[in-house]
């Protein structure tokens, strides 16, 4: 066995999950309360509103070695700042076909509405998520060392 097939073997995604802190943080919370499995691979980062994500910091996340990220917030009509996740939704659709133009799999940006009650939710949906990003493998087309070549230096 090469050390090459040893690492592809041992490998697991670096999912990025983007949370309002409302909902889909609180979902979060409960799950682990609960005690229910879900993914070590998801690393939750907690925002005041799914509507303060700026796409920039999903395309960021993913050249610095993310394999997949998704926001999530709370559902429609139950935005803690009234309307945050709605601008969220119609913003991050626009980048989600981007992403798709520019030939990153769409598997790898999601976004979900989760609720405070929702642990049960939260732990199914990171499983799911988790699944589908080891089905794709590494993420290797917005990698930063894959988009600049040595000696190129970002704008």
């Amino acid at each position: 066995m090469s050390i090459e097939n040893e690492s592809q073997e041992n490998w697991q995604p670096k999912i990025v999950g983007i949370c309002c802190r409302w909902c889909t943080y609180a979902g979060a919370d409960l799950a682990g309360i609960s005690r229910m499995n879900y993914p070590t691979t998801v690393r939750v980062i907690r925002v005041p509103c799914s509507g303060r994500v700026n796409p920039q910091f999903i395309i960021r996340a993913l050249q610095q070695g993310a394999d997949g990220v998704f926001v999530s917030g709370c559902h429609p009509g139950d935005c803690h700042y009234s309307s945050g996740n709605y601008h969220a939704r119609r913003r991050l659709q626009v980048l989600k076909k981007l992403l798709e133009f520019v030939g990153l799999e769409p598997e790898r940006f999601q976004f979900y509405w989760i609720s405070g009650s929702e642990g049960a939710k939260f732990a199914e949906t990171m499983k799911k998520i988790d699944e589908q990003i080891k089905k794709l493998g590494p993420n290797k087309k917005l990698k930063r060392s894959n988009v600049f070549k040595q000696g190129d230096r970002p704008a």
